[in-house]
């Protein structure tokens, strides 16, 4: 945040006519916002911008785009500044829901528990966002936006096999794909390593990634309700020819299925700009439903992925950059964007504001199940090694289900295994 300062410019000009100062010689100030590449449009970000100066009348707001890659190291510097540099820095930041727990770790942010639920209607947020910005029941991430994995297929393969109306339960939705898969066609492309996927079967069965226990974390995937998953991921992966060594970027499965011989793919609704791209042909074609649950009352558990907005603790004006978050955040603007970029909205609440699009109304339903992967800052290791794919790529090929997970279960273990203080 930075303070206009005036004082130099009155000296001279108030010799001469006075100096044009804010009423009560208040000074401006300048909201530093950081929002990562292609979170919002241009034309978005130009109208909220003039709408909110117009509205805080002696707020200015300077939004820096910033790039994904290398951002967790640049976030860290600006948390940890001092001075000069805190000055200069950043007053609010858009950051990666799944991120606010290493955020937190370093003791950097505000907390933001009083206005969130005060005024906020934290009650109604989606629990994927909200959950991973709350550590020790404090809220120190805000939901920004949402996006989440829904089914993407192509309603003319699914009519020649005489489906008529999306499956809305596993049951349904294995034996519709049984069907597609035929003549030539695969009935879904899965690949081996989609462990976001896998995910959301463990969490729809009541199981974990990993659970916290006695202060440390371990690895959960050989806990039955896990293995029920995992079986119900190895049925359904088997009806196409995804590849058990891989993920669905390797190849990318946009590309799989603009080759037409796809009947099904789990993606977030806007790879379907990707499939178009490659195969104009299937315009028109396309269809979405939310992934199925276990039974047709609601849809299956999805992994949420999206944004929480965020203050740095050296911030030196926190009331403005609440208000910047409170904008951003709030339901005219959020309501916003979740329009103009095909996102979820970050309520519940407001998922009629997409219900028109039918990829995002798909992927709004799912989000109301969305869930997070572990709220803790050691799961970056997790990730980083990734037990979960080897051990999809193991049971896939073969291996005994219960041997492998037990073996990446104590993997997980071992990279989260860090007491908290």
């Amino acid at each position: 945040m930075k303070r206009r300062l005036l004082a130099l410019v009155c000296v001279s000009a108030s010799l001469a006519s006075g100096c044009g100062l804010l009423p009560g010689g208040s000074e401006r100030q300048t909201v530093t916002v950081w929002l990562m590449k292609d979170s919002a449009s241009r034309d978005f970000l130009d109208r909220f911008t003039e709408d909110f100066e117009r509205d805080n009348s002696g707020i200015d707001l300077d939004i820096r785009i910033q790039e994904w890659t290398g951002i967790g190291p640049k976030v860290q510097t600006a948390l940890k500044a001092k001075g000069a540099e805190a000055t200069d820095g950043p007053d609010v930041i858009e950051v990666g829901n799944t991120q606010v727990p290493q955020y937190v770790d370093g003791g950097g942010l505000v907390d933001l528990t009083l206005e969130s639920v005060r005024d906020w209607g934290s009650r109604d947020w989606l629990p994927g966002l909200a959950e991973p910005g709350k550590q020790r029941g404090h809220q120190y991430g805000v939901p920004w936006y949402a996006a989440n994995r829904v089914v993407i297929y192509r309603k003319d393969l699914f009519a020649q096999a005489g489906i008529d109306t999306p499956p809305k339960t596993r049951e349904e939705w294995l034996t519709a794909t049984e069907k597609l898969d035929s003549g030539g066609n695969q009935g879904i492309y899965l690949a081996g390593q989609d462990w976001y996927t896998l995910a959301g079967f463990i969490w729809d069965e009541g199981g974990e990634l990993a659970e916290e226990a006695g202060g440390t974390w371990r690895g959960t995937l050989d806990s039955p309700d896990a293995l029920r998953g995992m079986d119900f991921y190895r049925e359904l992966q088997a009806l196409g020819d995804g590849p058990v060594d891989a993920d669905e970027e390797h190849p990318p499965q946009a590309g799989v299925f603009a080759q037409g011989e796809v009947a099904q793919i789990v993606a977030v609704p806007g790879v379907a700009r990707a499939i178009l791209q490659a195969d104009p042909g299937l315009e028109g074609k396309l269809g979405f439903f939310p992934v199925p649950g276990r039974t047709a009352a609601e849809p299956g558990a999805v992994f949420t992925g999206g944004s929480d907005l965020v203050i740095p603790e050296n911030t030196d004006d926190r009331e403005s950059a609440i208000a910047v978050v409170e904008a951003l955040a709030g339901d005219k603007w959020n309501t916003e964007l979740a329009r103009a970029m095909n996102y979820v909205p970050n309520k519940t609440t407001l998922a009629s504001a997409v219900a028109g699009e039918e990829g995002v109304a798909a992927m709004a339903a799912g989000a109301a199940q969305g869930r997070a992967t572990p709220t803790t800052p050691e799961w970056a290791a997790v990730e980083a090694d990734n037990p979960i794919k080897a051990y999809m790529t193991k049971v896939l090929n073969g291996a005994d289900s219960e041997k492998e997970a037990r073996r990446a279960s104590e993997r997980i273990t071992e990279l989260r295994a860090t007491p908290r203080a």
